[in-house]
């Protein structure tokens, strides 16, 4: 599989800003956003050859993958606190990452690599239940894949938290 993402998707794996991803941190310490869309467009792909979908449809799978974090910005950082403490009460929780990144990301992919309709659809929709409901099979794929990479990261970083919590109430 490590040969095929970049035979599907390499003017994405190769772009410059595609690339920038990796210095930005997502689900724990050790995982950037870069880490985590390469994880999730394997994971995808994986769904996609189960489910024996064309060709194209898998090669829009992976691309939607690839690009569904694509916001471009730290979202851990003081500049993003910053942006959210101008705002209160609903308009702040609307503004918050995981309500707003989707469609942000579709905006930004789509200006930089020209999607399908159903790539940025799938993009914009791919934090269900947090976003609208995804309307197709890539989308759904899409989601999916991410739920359960995500489930990953997430377990791994805080059972790294709680390793280190025992230790130190240990010691």
């Amino acid at each position: 599989m490590e040969d095929v993402l970049p035979s599907i998707a390499a003017e994405i794996m190769l772009h410059p800003r595609f690339v920038r991803l990796r210095t930005l941190r997502h689900h724990g310490a050790g995982n950037s956003v870069y880490d985590h869309s390469v994880a999730v467009a394997k994971a995808a792909y994986g769904i996609a050859c189960r489910m024996r979908l064309s060709a194209e449809e898998t090669a829009s799978v992976v691309r939607a993958a690839l690009l569904h974090d694509f916001f471009g910005y730290d979202w851990h950082g003081a500049a993003f606190r910053r942006y959210l403490r101008r705002f209160s009460g609903l308009h702040r929780v609307i503004r918050m990452h995981a309500f707003a990144h989707g469609p942000i990301a579709a905006q930004r992919a789509d200006q930089v690599f020209h999607l399908t309709d159903r790539e940025r659809e799938a993009i914009a929709r791919h934090m269900f239940p947090l976003a609208a409901m995804p309307r197709s099979r890539i989308a759904w794929i899409v989601t999916l894949a991410d739920k359960a990479v995500a489930a990953r990261e997430m377990t791994a970083a805080l059972g790294g938290y709680l390793c280190a919590a025992c230790r130190w109430v240990t010691a």
